[in-house]
């Protein structure tokens, strides 16, 4: 299996914004829904947004309004645009297809959002 590679976390105060980008090899990212995935202190991991091939999202209910995937298929890059973060968000993401993970789990990147 390929690998992915997220990148883009980091620190941030509550109220702040982070992009989170998922590089993805080979053209499996082309014709696959992609998410974003993340796993809370103490959590499973969860999905937190997806994105089909023509742009269709579905978000979780704890981020609707705040977060936006979106992917670029040219170079294939799956983002997520977080704004409004509070401490709950603290937790590392991931990327991979929806819902069958067909690419190795990277490393993830670590949001930590401060109060």
């Amino acid at each position: 299996q390929e690998q992915v590679v997220e990148s883009g976390g980091g620190l941030v105060q509550a109220g702040g914004s982070l992009r989170l980008s998922c590089a993805a090899p080979g053209s499996l990212f082309r014709i696959s829904t992609m998410a974003w995935y993340r796993q809370l202190p103490g959590a499973q991991r969860e999905v937190v947004a997806a994105i089909n091939g023509i742009g269709g999202t579905i978000y979780a209910e704890s981020v609707k309004g705040r977060f936006t995937i979106s992917r670029d298929s040219a170079e294939n890059t799956l983002y997520l645009q977080m704004n409004s973060l509070n401490p709950e968000d603290t937790g590392v993401y991931y990327c991979n297809t929806y819902t069958k993970s067909l690419y190795s789990w990277g490393q993830g990147t670590q949001v930590t959002v401060s109060s």
